[in-house]
């Protein structure tokens, strides 16, 4: 299978050109914004190096979120176009899922932490084999111990460090990338049903809300 994978969700740009097991080549810029104007460059730039075309493609993965809400606009936008017009199906997958996935074996719980650059974090919990064993949820750093739990526990995620100062000894720092990787992000793709959900997750409530009356002009 050959799939064409990204995210824009976290603090840089990730391409990833990857075929029954093997990357066959990956791009990863660090960027705190600025997604949009390289996404489609980058992903140019891997088909034509790999002298791949849209067609070959048996599919498009790109992570729904949570993240920047710019960044999964752009990476679920950038997605479906592509998808619309190349005729392919799109897998959606979550970026707290990526990121757990990216993990080493473990035998403890695996907490994917990113933070929301306002005053706290989503989070979601895996168990050790990395499959999700609560939702992804938006919590303080105040309210992250217990939310947690007592037991054994190890972080991943741009968050991870920040999350470390309430967690105590229990607490281990993953050495695994803290941002999503493209490429396992392809990997998951593979196993879930071709078109699953690209709905964007972002986990909590939006920040502009209508007035009262619903933004009516006044008469």
């Amino acid at each position: 299978m050959l799939i064409l994978a990204f995210d824009t969700t976290a603090a840089a740009c990730s391409v990833a050109l990857w075929r029954d097991g093997e990357t066959l080549k990956a791009e990863h810029a660090a960027m705190t914004q600025g997604q949009a104007e390289a996404l489609i460059p980058m992903i140019e730039r891997l088909l034509s190096e790999c002298r791949v075309e849209y067609a070959m493609l048996d599919c498009i993965a790109v992570t729904v979120g949570p993240g920047s809400f710019t960044g999964v606009r752009v990476g679920i936008a950038t997605a479906r176009a592509l998808g619309l017009a190349a005729s392919k199906p799109v897998v959606g997958v979550k970026t707290t899922e990526v990121l757990a996935a990216a993990m080493p074996e473990t035998p403890t719980r695996i907490l994917a932490v990113m933070d929301t650059k306002r005053g706290d974090l989503y989070v979601q919990m895996f168990g050790p084999d990395r499959s999700p064993v609560s939702d992804v949820s938006v919590v303080t750093l105040e309210e992250l111990p217990s939310w947690a739990g007592p037991d054994p526990v190890t972080l991943i995620g741009d968050g991870a460090a920040l999350a470390m100062t309430v967690l105590g000894p229990n607490a281990t720092l993953s050495a695994a990338d803290p941002l999503p990787d493209a490429a396992v992000l392809a990997r998951l793709a593979c196993t879930r049903a071709e078109g699953a959900e690209t709905l964007p997750v972002y986990a909590r409530a939006p920040d502009a809300k209508l007035p009262t009356g619903g933004g009516r002009l006044r008469p």
